[in-house]
């Protein structure tokens, strides 16, 4: 399978890579996992700054051409398959294909979550994993991703950067884990399902589109039952969720 095939688009830009190796904020002798390292020219960059890296690469092809170092380690595989935790890195970094982001978020927010992911994938995606509530892109991804961890959308790369060009502009996004997350690792999955039932009612007002949420228990709540799920902060959606839990048989 060629990398085109695999949805790969190279970066070269020496300063463009500068700085995706520089959002790691990572010291000389810690490990971290590559995802779809290409090339290597990402992979050069952080064996450069003394950093232990484990490269995951589908290509085998590509996986060959990355060489040998004394702080790389070569695995070729499917990312989206491997136990990136057996590899003792707890941060990740990528230039990831566009077609499977969401995949491997939800495979980096899987727990214990990395202390640092940073990704470069698709601009407009990085926009909705980082909005705001009361916008139009604020949804189940963004309250899925926000519950866990601090949303940097750091900068964006323009398509001329990348070989072949993409046809839409990339963003450096970056993921920390919060020191107090919203939910434990056993309700994320819970939440992500209950987040996206209520977005798939989003014209609706809140009590439409909570499961069981009548107008007067909302009330007795202190949320509006007329309000729009969009308006909610994460925080909002977990105290439903609990709720919900409680009281929906």
């Amino acid at each position: 399978m060629t990398a085109r095939r695999l949805g790969q688009h190279f970066l070269s830009d020496p300063t463009i890579l500068a700085r995706i190796a520089d959002a790691l904020e990572a010291r000389p002798g810690e490990s971290v996992i590559e995802i779809g390292p290409g090339h290597g020219a990402l992979t050069r960059e952080l064996l450069a700054r003394g950093l232990r890296v484990t490269a995951i690469e589908k290509d085998r092809g590509l996986a060959a051409a990355l060489g040998t170092h004394d702080n790389l380690t070569v695995v070729t595989g499917d990312a989206l398959e491997l136990d990136w935790h057996s590899y003792g890195a707890d941060q990740v970094i990528g230039n990831i294909p566009y077609y499977i982001t969401s995949p491997l978020i939800d495979k980096a927010l899987a727990p214990p979550i990395p202390k640092r992911v940073i990704f470069l994938i698709q601009d407009e995606v990085a926009d909705r994993i980082a909005a705001k509530p009361g916008g139009k892109i604020y949804g189940a991804l963004s309250v899925g991703v926000q519950a866990v961890c601090r949303v940097e959308k750091l900068f964006t790369v323009a398509p001329g950067a990348f070989r072949p060009a993409p046809k839409v502009r990339s963003a450096l996004l970056r993921l920390t884990p919060l020191a107090e997350p919203l939910v434990g690792p056993g309700d994320v999955a819970a939440l992500r399902v209950f987040v996206t039932a209520c977005f798939s009612k989003r014209r609706k007002q809140l009590h439409n589109a909570v499961p069981g949420g009548t107008p007067a228990a909302l009330t007795a709540l202190g949320f509006d039952p007329k309000a729009r799920p969009e308006t909610l902060v994460p925080r909002d959606f977990v105290r439903l969720l609990r709720w919900s839990r409680e009281n929906v048989k």
